[in-house]
């Protein structure tokens, strides 16, 4: 039997999420003052990134379902 993920991610959140997630990995990516920052500047702000450009596009957050939340109105 296979379980979906519950979609808990409201139109506003999903959206402010896909931004500041592309905003973070092209910092990550592209940016000289994250490069002199040093490399834990540059993978956590990739990985932020990312945790946040997948939520935002799947429409489910992991710790939203863990704490019992959702934004989405159905």
């Amino acid at each position: 039997m296979t379980r979906t993920f519950p979609r808990n991610v409201g139109k506003f959140d999903r959206a402010l999420r896909t931004a500041l997630g592309i905003t973070l990995l092209l910092f990550a990516l592209f940016c000289p003052f994250a490069a002199r920052q040093g490399a834990l500047t540059v993978w956590a702000s990739g990985l932020v990134g990312a945790v946040l450009l997948v939520t935002g596009l799947s429409g489910g957050c992991l710790l939203y379902a863990a704490l019992g939340l959702s934004t989405r109105r159905d």
